[in-house]
């Protein structure tokens, strides 16, 4: 098992993980490979992305996991040593490849660049019905952060306190005057 930072070549086999990964979170849905690769090659691997991409292969062509990760600093530990963090968007083994040991050296290749990258910790969600991801998770030593919950704004709801169905918010710079009216 090979992991490292996607190469071109792997493109399109990643390409069908992706593909996996979309039916995995929308029962079964498949999307077109043109999208795929449009968002891909446009979005995930642009130039000023945040994201990394990380495979496990098999051999130089066949993509058979994915993790995405992105370095973030916190906004509430200053202390040098925890103000870094990676946080992994995504960790994916296609179906017919799992528990043979791809997601654990994903795991382990973003563990070691996480610590040479000076992080304090790995963060990620998990879809609360991932039972067999969770007991993978637990299994590499992570818990639960009890105290987080996961909350999504879609629309309409964004466009509305987003404010593009009413006035335009705009900011401005508020001025001791402004206080005390």
């Amino acid at each position: 098992m090979h992991v490292d930072l996607v190469s071109e070549a792997q493109h399109d086999s990643l390409i069908e993980l992706l593909t996996e990964l979309h039916a995995f979170y929308n029962e079964g849905v498949r999307v077109p490979h043109d999208l795929v690769r449009e968002h891909l090659l446009g979005n995930l691997l642009a130039p000023g992305s945040p994201h990394q991409l990380v495979v496990a292969s098999t051999d130089a062509h066949t993509v058979v996991g994915l993790a995405a990760i992105t370095w973030v600093f916190s906004l509430v530990d200053f202390a040098p040593e925890q103000r870094r963090h990676c946080q992994l968007k995504e960790l994916y083994v296609k179906s017919g490849h799992r528990s043979a040991g791809a997601g654990r050296a994903l795991m382990a290749w973003v563990a070691a660049r996480a610590v040479a990258q000076g992080c304090h910790r790995i963060d990620w969600p998990v879809k609360a019905t991932n039972a067999r991801g969770i007991a993978f998770y637990e299994g590499l030593g992570a818990f639960q952060v009890a105290e987080r919950l996961s909350y999504r704004l879609l629309q309409p709801a964004l466009g509305r306190v987003g404010g593009l169905h009413g006035p335009c918010v705009t900011a401005t710079r508020s001025t001791a005057a402004d206080a005390i009216s």
